[in-house]
């Protein structure tokens, strides 16, 4: 860790490089769907989420996630999604990663769309119908837990706070609540920052394929709801969450090899290792994403860079055969 520690002051110059071909293409599909609406307003009522209009234009459900209508909205989208997308595609693929984007994106919407409806039949207010909805916030906010999943202790430095990972969607979700108390235009982004939380959860907890693993989602405690919320408030949120658990959970068959019992639930200890297991894949990946960024500076200093050990390993395994 200290190494990795070492390695990021020197990185540092490269810090927004390295990003993956898949997020460079998101990336321009948001910027230009952005100047598409600021040079074509009329296409917002075709392409955002405008719930009166959703049965008719369905395809809103996908593009709305996609259309930034402000400047700072699309800045923070594209460098969010570069920035995380570089840390989680090298460990879950880019056909993973890009099922991730479009499950959270679409699931997102629809709860939007349905939280819409169902607040226009209790207020009989119309701006809940014709209020045009959209942001890739959701996709943002899920990639967060992906973060928080993967790398749950990895630390960012906030000003004087140190924040690990396995917090940020919880002092995302945070802020946007007291935001929203306080400027009514964020309003409308504080249920799909939500939601976008919410249903990458349910994804990642129930849902996703892990071949190397033999799994399907993840088990473990550390990603269980109650651990988005500070430790007073989990024995009160295990019995709610473990009723949706058994809602989603409730299988009676399993492959060999999932940690499972026949009646559903987990051997001793199964979550957890597989939960160690994973933050151990990621921490290599950061670790050696980190090396290659240093060596990279020091090759472009001129300093000559000793054999990484998978290559020298290598050699030396060529060098003993020819013996």
């Amino acid at each position: 860790m200290s190494a990795s520690a070492a390695s990021i002051p020197a990185a540092g110059g490269r810090f927004f490089t390295g990003f993956t071909k898949l997020c460079k293409g998101l990336a321009v599909i948001l910027f230009v769907a952005h100047i598409l609406v600021q040079l074509l307003p009329s296409a917002t009522d075709y392409l955002a989420l405008i719930p009166a209009r959703t049965i008719p234009f369905a395809w809103n459900l996908i593009t709305a996630g996609y259309i930034e209508q402000t400047i700072p909205g699309v800045t923070v989208s594209i460098v969010g999604l570069l920035l995380f997308g570089k840390v989680l595609e090298p460990l879950w693929g880019a056909k993973e990663l890009l099922k991730f984007i479009f499950v959270v994106n679409l699931s997102t919407s629809v709860c939007v769309f349905i939280t819409a409806i169902v607040f226009y039949y209790i207020t009989q207010e119309e701006s809940y119908l014709y209020t045009p909805l959209s942001g890739f916030y959701g996709v943002l906010s899920g990639l967060l837990v992906g973060i928080k999943q993967i790398l749950p202790d990895q630390e960012l430095n906030l000003f004087v706070l140190k924040i690990k990972a396995k917090w940020f969607p919880s002092v995302l979700a945070f802020i946007s609540v007291a935001v929203s108390f306080c400027l009514k235009e964020s309003r409308s982004h504080l249920p799909i920052i939500l939601f976008g939380i919410y249903m990458s959860w349910i994804y990642l907890r129930y849902f996703q394929m892990r071949l190397e693993a033999g799994l399907k989602g993840d088990p473990s405690d550390e990603f269980s709801f109650s651990s988005f919320f500070p430790g007073f408030l989990r024995p009160i949120l295990d019995p709610i969450a473990s009723i949706f658990d058994k809602l989603l959970c409730g299988r009676t068959q399993r492959l060999e090899g999932t940690g499972q019992t026949l009646d559903g639930s987990q051997f001793p200890g199964s979550g957890s290792i597989e939960a160690n297991r994973r933050r151990e894949r990621g921490q290599r990946a950061l670790e050696q994403r980190l090396a290659e960024k240093l060596a990279a500076v020091k090759s472009s200093e001129g300093t000559p860079q000793p054999p990484a050990p998978q290559q020298q390993q290598e050699e030396e395994e060529a060098a003993s055969d020819k013996v």
